[in-house]
């Protein structure tokens, strides 16, 4: 009798770890993009490195390095209209979760925006 509640002890236990572990959420891992404005008039958006033209709808981590005080990162695309990263009495470095939808998305320095200060990519 102690043998078999033993037994079925064991079992229970068996399974409530297999469903444990089939009902834990996957590991996933978020992408960095990494944004810069400055020196001077640049601004960019890479990712591992590249400048990013072409991206998959999810979730990134984006990094902003905002090197001088008189630019800014701002971002207008699908739900993100002219979404502020940094502004420009920032100075420093400021990482922010976004989700990218299907479209075209552009980044920009609000000030310098009609100088040229500006990128885009697409999301597909």
């Amino acid at each position: 009798m102690i043998r078999r509640l033993l037994l079925i002890a064991i079992a229970g236990a068996a399974a409530i770890a297999l469903v444990s572990a089939l009902s834990a959420p996957a590991s996933t891992t978020v992408t960095t993009l990494v944004g810069t404005t400055g020196p001077e008039s640049v601004i960019t958006l890479k990712k591992a490195g590249k400048r990013v033209t072409r991206l998959r709808p999810g979730k990134y981590r984006l990094t902003v390095r905002d090197r001088e005080r008189v630019h800014d990162f701002h971002m207008r695309g699908p739900g993100m209209n002219n979404r502020m990263i940094t502004d420009s009495f920032f100075q420093g470095t400021k990482t922010v979760m976004i989700t990218l939808k299907k479209g075209r998305y552009t980044y920009y320095c609000d000030p310098h925006e009609f100088a040229g200060m500006k990128g885009s990519f697409t999301v597909k």
